[in-house]
Order: C-alpha cells, then structure tokens, then sequence
C-alpha cells in the first residue's frame, strides 16, 4: 500500500475532496468553504469550519490527492488559490463515495454526507443503500443477543445502541423503497 491509500482522511477532508471531485474546473477554497459553512448546502449535513477546510486542502495537497494551480491576485479582497483534484484523489474520492460506513454510529455523519454528495451528482445511490444495510445487519442480530443477556448499565447501553441500529436499519428500507419506487404520474 503507498503513502497516499494508506492515509486516512478525516470527514471534513473527504467533504472538500469530493466536492472538488464533483467540480469539471478548478475552483477556489473560498467556494468550498461557502459549501461547507452552516448555510451551504452540505453544512447542513456536516459543517466544517473555514480553518478546518483550509487545512484540508494543505494536507490534500500535499498527499497528492488534489493540486493547487496558482493564486490568482484581486483588488478586492485576498489573494484566491486554485485547487483542482488529481487523479489519485480522483480514485479515491470515487471509491469512498460507493463504499458503506464501517460503523453504525457513523452513519449519521458520514452516510449523510456521502448521500448528500451523490445527491449533487444525480447519482443512484441504491446500492450504497443496499450495501450500507447488510453491512449493518450482521451488527444488529448481535445486538439482539446482547440485549437478552445484558443487565445493569450494560442494558442501557446496549438497549442504546439496539434502539439507534434499529432505527438505522428502517431509514434504510424506507430510503431503498423510496427510491425504487415508481415516479407519480404528473396530471
């Protein structure tokens, strides 16, 4: 594995990863960090804050996933950088984007972001879907076991973490559902 696959990445790097990956032209920092604030629309999934994505984009760069193609001077306010993703960021970007979250508690940030993400490309995201939910379903018939045999505090916790897989595990049915299902018929 080289030194670039072997990094991982924060959430926050892959948001401003991917949005460049969705970009056909460079694009400025700035424009991230307005996709990224509060109001932008994947901060309303995930907000990353101006340093933070700023900061990103250093360590993209400098493993290679990204590239910076200049400044570009204004009278106006301060000097802009250019990014633009590499290949290799490229690679990565797709292949993070079609792979489930690993655990369960992820799914509430990184699941959304990757759905939101998609979402913007107009991409089918039913075999993320389908692939997030059996990889949760194993880790749900476990926590069922657990749940028959936990008593005390380790109840709480596990009922805990029965409760919000198994909420899990129906926002994704209703979403494959959602998406499988037949457009309305327009009048």
């Amino acid at each position: 594995m080289d030194k670039v696959t072997s990094q991982r990445l924060s959430l926050a790097e892959w948001a401003v990863l991917c949005l460049l990956h969705e970009e056909d032209e460079p694009t400025y920092g700035l424009i991230l960090v307005g996709l990224l604030d509060r109001g932008g629309s994947l901060g309303r999934v995930w907000t990353v804050p101006r340093a933070i994505v700023y900061r990103a984009l250093r360590r993209l760069t400098a493993l290679g996933l990204i590239q910076e193609l200049g400044e570009q001077r204004s009278s106006v306010g301060p000097v802009r950088w250019l990014y633009q993703i590499s290949p290799a960021g490229r690679e990565r970007a797709t292949a993070w984007l079609s792979s489930p979250v690993e655990h369960p508690r992820d799914v509430r940030s990184e699941l959304l972001v990757k759905l939101a993400l998609l979402d913007r490309g107009g991409v089918d995201t039913r075999d993320l879907l389908r692939a997030q939910l059996a990889r949760l379903l194993p880790a749900a018939a476990a926590l069922d076991g657990h749940l028959r045999a936990a008593a005390g505090f380790d109840r709480t916790l596990v009922l805990w973490r029965h409760e919000a897989i198994t909420a899990t595990v129906r926002f994704l049915e209703a979403l494959i559902a959602q998406q499988e299902a037949p457009a309305p018929a327009r009048a």
